[in-house]
């Protein structure tokens, strides 16, 4: 083999009295991926049993449908489908896209008698109406910001098994200090260096509540689980965290991510975010990027620290909401102003343009004395009661480390 530069498109193989280019050859070392159709019919099922245990409609449940006019109305007569065969009639409000930050005043009656409720709208998780239903009332909500498309059904994190996500969620959470003051911390080898101090009583509480216990289904009263089950429960996460709205966490350090949602490639460049007192107060870098993130990110707010739970999500795919898979983070802003770049790049993003997702591959974060994750590796992954949980399944590794690009 000859080598006749730097740039990949210089290597070459020597062959026959010849040479042929590496790129030209990639890939015919490998299987091909073609599946036939009993294969994809087995897969398929499997997906649909995921699909049956969180769709858990009762004959007694009262369904709403919280939608928008972009979803693929295949999966709101899927959900439908399952509920009439319960003898449920699901009520849906219908809204032009899922920016919705608030619970509106005239859907708040059609709500309140709700006991099963399937949403695509953002409000879902933040707004304080929709946790006191929960919390007051049992309701049940399952979240589809990751099934927008019926197709997805075949799609590897479909049918990957719940049961090893609750395990790889309970055991993360066992990593952390309970009953105790934690400091939070992410670094990588880009310099970045971030801590959020956490009293016990907001590490506790983010930790009651219950998808870091694991219950990933909507099968309990109070649940808030998301379909496709991929974006875990947030490492940190301002709700639970806080006594009051105005409340300063303490937030502050430097972070350099490598991308970001509505940015067509990765960063090339190495941009700073620098958050004291729970808000930024600095975006370094010259690039194009760089300005647009400076506008854009002054003044926010962490309000979560999401990380991937599900192997088999795609892990270099960040749209909409940073990438699922294990160890990936995204830090989730709220921004200071609605962003006109949002609102001209991602004019139908299923958030609104007041937020924004960093992402990052290959950060440490550490609990106290204990690791969460390495180099972007989720620590809980390789713990013989996970392992032995995916054997059952099929073989570990495949399922917990052969990560779909």
């Amino acid at each position: 083999m000859e080598t006749l530069g730097n740039d990949a498109a210089d290597f070459r193989l020597d062959s026959g009295g010849g040479s042929v280019a590496i790129e030209r050859l990639l890939g015919r070392g490998l299987p091909l991926a073609k599946q036939n159709d009993a294969q994809r019919l087995e897969l398929h099922y499997h997906a649909l049993s995921n699909f049956m245990k969180m769709f858990d409609i009762r004959s007694d449940d009262r369904l709403v449908l919280l939608t928008d006019r972009l979803i693929d109305p295949r999966v709101i007569n899927a959900i439908s489908g399952v509920a009439a065969a319960q003898g449920v009639r699901p009520v849906e409000v219908r809204m032009p896209n899922t920016q919705i930050e608030a619970i509106p005043d005239d859907v708040k009656p059609i709500l309140d008698k709700a006991t099963f409720v399937v949403s695509t709208w953002f409000c879902s998780v933040i707004d304080p109406y929709c946790v006191r239903l929960r919390a007051e009332q049992g309701q049940r909500w399952v979240k589809i910001t990751y099934f927008r498309d019926l197709d997805l059904l075949h799609a590897p994190h479909a049918r990957f098994p719940v049961e090893i996500m609750s395990q790889l969620i309970r055991n993360t959470a066992g990593r952390y200090p309970r009953d105790k003051a934690c400091s939070l911390r992410l670094t990588d080898h880009r310099g970045s260096d971030m801590t959020v101090e956490l009293t016990a009583r907001m590490n506790d509480a983010n930790l009651n509540t219950n998808r870091w216990r694991g219950e990933l289904l909507a099968n309990k009263p109070g649940a808030y689980v998301h379909y496709i089950p991929t974006h875990g429960p947030n490492l940190y996460e301002r709700g639970p965290a806080i006594d009051h709205a105005d409340q300063v966490v303490p937030v502050n350090g430097i972070v350099y991510p490598q991308w970001a949602v509505g940015f067509e490639r990765p960063f090339v460049e190495r941009i700073g975010v620098r958050f004291a007192d729970d808000r930024v107060v600095e975006v370094t870098g010259r690039s194009e990027e760089a300005v647009i993130l400076r506008d854009m990110l002054i003044g926010s707010r962490l309000i979560e620290l999401g990380c991937g739970f599900n192997p088999k999500w795609p892990r270099h795919t960040i749209y909409p909401a940073g990438s699922n898979s294990p160890g990936v983070l995204h830090y989730g802003l709220d921004l200071a102003k609605p962003s006109d770049y949002i609102k001209k790049t991602m004019p139908n993003w299923e958030e609104p343009p007041v937020h924004m997702d960093l992402v990052a591959f290959d950060t440490t974060v550490t609990a106290g004395p204990n690791k969460l994750i390495t180099n972007g590796f989720l620590e809980a992954l390789r713990d013989p009661d996970v392992v032995a949980l995916a054997a059952r399944y099929g073989d570990p590794v495949d399922l917990l480390e052969s990560w779909p690009e």
